[in-house]
């Protein structure tokens, strides 16, 4: 015997006929199977800290998975935007910032918790522009904190020049070399809805929502009868997206055919309480009215007064958020951050 034969009869003899050992112990039995506990998020904020890997500090946590989270919950990503759009909304620009950059760079605070902002002088040393520098590929060094290092994959890393590059942080408490955004506690909110999401969709296009099985057990169906049946239940596919099963056992019993759902109406009310939740634990962490939002309140309720919820937010989050960008005037010692009154604020 070959020695690759012999290896494929011992590896059909390594793995258990399921069926066989079923017919040989019939007796009722329970298991479950245990995979790995994966560590959740309290377990990795609370050790979060800043490596330094010899020429700059690496982030508390991965910014390449906040910047996949933007896009994973439309809830989540329509209140990071939101705030941007009023901030710039109200800002009004000036010589060395434009609205462009300044909303680049208000996306970022928002996002990762750290804005940056490149001063770029003339000839003469004279300031002429700033530039904002993408929050998600800036380190801060680790011999000097006044200097910063622009890593992107694919591209050579480049240092800035010392003192050139303005940082906001949003203070966190596990250590001061970077901000921190305020959403963390969200995050698996946001992951369980971007799975449901997933899930849903699979579960859609493989046609689970709407097919069937149809059993047709009668002896008295014949073959002409189920062939007519089969060629029904394919006209009906419509491109792929319905899946039906047919299954005729001539020697069933009673109720000699039967039509089968797939779907369960209980799958379908645990999606919809999934995102209901998620929704709400995302807003509450970015603390933006629903109304704001485009929610919608549920069966006959309300969410009350659009424009006293907006001035309530912009008091409680909006000013206090334009206060921490004015930093920047205190680093550069010219008034370049200026914002015009919020609109429902001055309308009172």
């Amino acid at each position: 015997m070959s020695r690759k034969k012999k290896f494929h009869r011992q590896s059909q003899h390594a793995v258990p006929d399921f069926a066989q050992a079923i017919k040989t112990a019939p007796e009722l039995s329970a298991f479950s199977f245990d995979g790995p506990y994966p560590a959740g998020a309290p377990d990795l904020l609370d050790n979060m800290y800043c490596a330094d890997n010899g020429r700059y500090y690496d982030t508390p946590i991965d910014w390449y998975g906040l910047a996949r989270a933007f896009s994973q919950s439309g809830w989540h990503q329509s209140a990071l935007t939101f705030r941007r759009n009023v901030l710039a909304g109200c800002f009004i620009p000036h010589r060395l910032l434009s609205r462009q950059q300044f909303s680049a760079l208000a996306l970022d605070f928002g996002t990762f918790g750290n804005g940056y902002l490149e001063l770029r002088k003339s000839m003469l040393r004279q300031p002429m522009a700033l530039r904002r520098v993408p929050a998600k590929y800036t380190r801060r060094a680790s011999d000097d904190l006044d200097k910063y290092w622009y890593i992107q994959s694919g591209q050579d890393d480049h240092e800035f020049r010392p003192g050139s590059v303005c940082h906001i942080i949003n203070p966190d408490i596990h250590q001061e070399i970077y901000g921190m955004p305020e959403y963390l506690g969200s995050l698996l909110s946001i992951s369980l809805a971007h799975s449901a999401d997933k899930f849903r969709k699979m579960f859609y296009d493989n046609g689970s929502h709407a097919g069937c099985i149809v059993y047709v057990g009668s002896a008295l169906a014949d073959q002409s009868s189920i062939d007519k049946l089969k060629k029904t239940l394919s006209e009906t596919r419509q491109g792929g997206a319905f899946k039906n099963i047919l299954i005729h056992a001539p020697a069933g019993g009673k109720d000699g055919v039967q039509v089968l759902p797939f779907s369960q109406i209980s799958a379908k009310d645990e999606f919809l309480n999934i995102k209901a939740a998620t929704r709400d634990d995302i807003l509450a962490a970015h603390r933006v009215p629903p109304q704001l939002m485009g929610a919608m309140p549920e069966g006959n309720g309300s969410f009350g007064d659009v424009e006293k919820a907006a001035r309530v937010f912009a008091i409680n989050e909006l000013t206090p958020t334009m206060e921490a960008l004015k930093h920047i005037n205190d680093w550069l010692g010219e008034e370049v951050i200026r914002f015009n009154p919020y609109a429902l604020l001055e309308s009172q």
